[in-house]
């Protein structure tokens, strides 16, 4: 029997998401926002039927497959465990906290937060740790990936329920990280926090620079102090502060305001090499295609 060849070195993996924004166009952003991105959820005929296949879909990975992958704590105690990781969307992750609650050993609540991680149900940002004399936050935020499974698990499956909820901010946040990062695709992500209160939501290294990416859902973002000690201390190249108008502005030197809707992913001229790497990390769509997005 032949000896089994390794492929380190001869395959690629490529991680394949639900719909995103320039799949669908900026005109359906919205509805890609509340309803999330798996296909039988967006493109339901109706909120209620995108509701019952999210609740569906949420039952079925519960009770059906993560016991084959191990998990072992009980049906209602996953269940209950899926809405405590909802209500750590976009925090730091306490593990004791949870382990206190499920009657685990915070090794556990490890265990199975790494399982979610690896089924791609929740995104774990891990902090960047400068060399300053600053006491930085070292536990890594959490996200549930996909917006439309965050909204159902909180209780606010539809847009009009979304915006009388208190953690539509926290839900825009996600959403946007998310976006961001599909697009402009970058070598590493992380997140960065002090305990004085600075912290910057994303930071991007890719092609050896550093960008900072702050997500607002306020109609004119301006300035901040965190902004700038994140500037200063991470010795970012730019810090994009992204919102949900239309306008693309400079808000410093250093510091631009970008509209959600632009697409953060590079045209393949740019990837391919063929023409020289712009001061920017990002590169906003042009008008037209931008245009052309919207009557989508």
């Amino acid at each position: 029997m032949p000896e089994p060849e390794s492929l380190a070195g001869r395959i690629d993996y490529i991680e394949l998401g639900g719909f995103g924004v320039d799949e669908v166009g900026v005109a359906r952003m919205p509805g890609l926002w509340v309803r999330g991105g798996f296909p039988l959820s967006f493109l339901a005929p109706t909120d209620a039927d995108s509701v019952a296949w999210r609740n569906a879909f949420l039952r079925t990975f519960v009770e059906g497959d993560l016991p084959q992958f191990g998990a072992a704590l009980g049906v209602p105690a996953l269940h209950r465990f899926l809405a405590m990781l909802a209500h750590y969307h976009g925090q730091v992750l306490n593990v004791a906290e949870l382990a206190t609650a499920l009657e685990v050993a915070q090794a556990t609540v490890r265990r199975y937060v790494d399982l979610l991680e690896h089924l791609f149900l929740i995104r774990q940002l891990r902090p960047w740790r400068e060399n300053l004399r600053k006491r930085q936050v070292k536990r890594p935020k959490v996200y549930i990936r996909d917006a439309g499974l965050y909204h159902q698990l909180i209780g606010a499956a539809t847009m009009d329920a979304l915006q009388v909820h208190p953690r539509i901010g926290a839900s825009w946040e996600g959403f946007i990280l998310g976006k961001v990062v599909a697009e402009a695709a970058p070598d590493e992500v992380y997140f960065w926090a002090t305990h004085n209160g600075a912290e910057l939501d994303l930071l991007l290294l890719k092609h050896g620079r550093r960008v900072g990416v702050e997500v607002k859902r306020i109609d004119a973002p301006r300035r901040t102090r965190s902004m700038l000690v994140a500037l200063n201390d991470l010795r970012l190249d730019a810090l994009y502060v992204v919102y949900p108008g239309d306008t693309r502005y400079a808000i410093d030197d250093r510091i631009v305001a970008v509209p959600a809707r632009e697409s953060f992913r590079r045209r393949p001229d740019v990837l391919k090499g063929k023409i020289e790497l712009p001061d920017s990390l990002f590169d906003p769509l042009p008008e037209d295609e931008l245009a052309a997005c919207e009557g989508d």
